[in-house]
Parts: C-alpha cells; sequence; structure tokens
C-alpha cells in the first residue's frame, strides 16, 4: 500500500472527511483520490480476507512538524491541544 492510499484510507475512514474534503486535504483532484481509494479498499480486503501483511511504503510525503505547517483539519495533534511530543 502506498502511503497515498494509506491516507487517503486514513482521512475518509478514520477521520470522516469526504472525498472532495480529502482531495483538497491532498492537493489532489477528486477522481483522483477515489481512484486512489478503490485501490486501497481492495489491498485491505485483500490483506484480511488472505491473511497479507499489509506494507506502507512509497508515494510523496510531507510529516506533520507539530508546529501546524501541513497539517490540516484532520491533525490529531492540533485538534486535541496537543504539542509535539505530548500524549
Amino acid at each position: 500500500m502506498t502511503v497515498d492510499e494509506y491516507e487517503t484510507i486514513r482521512l475518509i475512514d478514520q477521520e470522516g472527511f469526504t472525498q472532495q474534503e480529502c482531495a483538497d486535504q491532498m492537493n489532489i483532484a477528486r477522481t483522483t483520490v477515489q481512484g486512489i481509494y478503490v485501490e486501497a479498499r481492495k489491498k485491505l480486503a485483500d490483506s484480511l480476507v488472505d491473511g497479507m501483511t499489509i506494507v506502507i511504503e512509497g508515494g510523496q510525503y510531507r510529516l506533520c512538524d507539530g508546529l501546524g505547517e501541513g497539517c490540516g483539519r484532520g491533525c490529531r495533534r492540533h485538534r486535541h491541544g496537543r504539542q509535539s511530543g505530548e500524549e
């Protein structure tokens, strides 16, 4: 699974974003999100049904720096008022 597929699953299924909100967050077209999401769901289903390991790799991404740079409304650190390093 690519990082982009993982992020699409996280934003849509865990954070409750619409495909359009996910596209806005990832700075890509909604139709691109839709394609990524379909592939990611298939890989998850294959993993669950066939007992395959999920490996997340590849793609282009930038990690949260804990200061809000590059984070969107789905950032858990900022949504709950946590700072970098706090649990």
